[in-house]
């Protein structure tokens, strides 16, 4: 198929990066539509019980233009974390249907035609060999380098979902839904961190894998109370803030001391930079002030950076 202007048209197709069908693919051609379900007649085939018989229709345009359309599914379809009747998809969209997220992604100019009983199959296979080497096969999976945490979150409150996102890489971090909003967060079981910093500190991960296990009865002594979107918000604002000043700051486990001598007054500090100087005294690095601080991360740090700067604290 060309362009109207004679160039070969752009070729899309769908990648699963997360659920059952995780890596597989399914290609898309012009002026075709493939509807998407449970029922083994349909073009895609999900076989999970969060997908309805019939689920939803993509559709691809004479011109390219790509849309996607609910079919009056139980559990709804959604696109970029927004729950949707009828949608116009680009490149990059990540469609939720059931517990399978995917992306829509430009096909490379040798990706060549592929039916799509193969395609069909191809998902089968996949599926199949998840089933043999995982007993994970009814959990969300995947990446966040395939779909990042803010934007999978997102999706998690807009479809109401309910358990545990696990998030591993060097440290395992965890945030608690119920009905899609976050309720608690923790890394690596260090709950005197408090839920706040934990969060802010996990939606900031761009490595790792993540798992959406089942709700934990766990009960917690302090619970998040802001909303999905006001807590992302906040993490991100965090996130830009401390990248302003990460270049002025020692590293983590950069040995801080007090000043010897010390000719700066202590009596020109503040309660609350005295409270860092001590802490300062009591964990010597950036990383234990920072884990110990009842101020968020990027206070804790602005306050180390000004201790530094008017030499009551050294970096060795």
């Amino acid at each position: 198929m060309s362009t109207p202007s004679g160039s070969p048209a752009k070729t899309y197709a769908l990648k699963f990066i997360s659920g059952k069908y995780q890596g597989g693919e399914f290609p898309l051609k012009a002026e075709k539509q493939i509807v998407i379900g449970r029922s083994s007649e349909l073009d895609m085939v999900l076989v999970e019980d969060m997908v309805s018989r019939k689920h939803a229709r993509i559709m691809v345009s004479g011109v390219g233009q790509i849309s996607i359309e609910d079919l009056g599914s139980t559990n709804g379809t959604f696109v970029n974390g927004e729950k949707v009747k009828q949608a116009t998809l680009k490149e990059g969209d990540r469609i939720l249907i059931g517990t399978s997220i995917l992306k829509l992604i430009l096909q490379g100019a040798g990706a060549g035609e592929v039916d799509e009983v193969v395609a069909k199959q191809r998902l089968e296979e996949v599926a199949v060999q998840a089933a043999r080497t995982s007993t994970k096969a009814s959990s969300m999976t995947g990446k966040i380098e395939e779909i990042p945490l803010p934007d999978l979150l997102q999706l998690f409150h807009t479809s109401k979902k309910n358990g545990v996102l696990v998030v591993s890489n060097d440290h395992e971090g965890k945030i608690y839904l119920r009905q899609g909003r976050v309720y608690y967060a923790v890394i690596d079981e260090n709950h005197n961190l408090g839920p706040q910093k934990s969060f802010n500190r996990i939606v900031t991960w761009e490595q790792g894998d993540f798992e959406l296990r089942p709700a934990d009865p766990q009960e917690f002594m302090v619970e998040l109370d802001s909303s999905t979107e006001a807590l992302l918000m906040d993490a991100l604002r965090q996130l830009d803030e401390y990248k302003r000043i990460q270049k002025d700051l020692p590293s983590m486990s950069t040995q801080l001391m007090l000043a010897m001598p010390m000719t700066a007054p202590l009596r020109e500090l503040t309660p609350e930079l005295l409270d860092v100087l001590q802490q300062v005294h009591n964990y010597g690095s950036l990383g234990g002030v920072l884990n110990h601080s009842e101020q968020d991360d990027v206070q804790a740090a602005e306050a180390v950076l000004q201790l530094i700067k008017r030499d009551y604290v050294r970096a060795s």
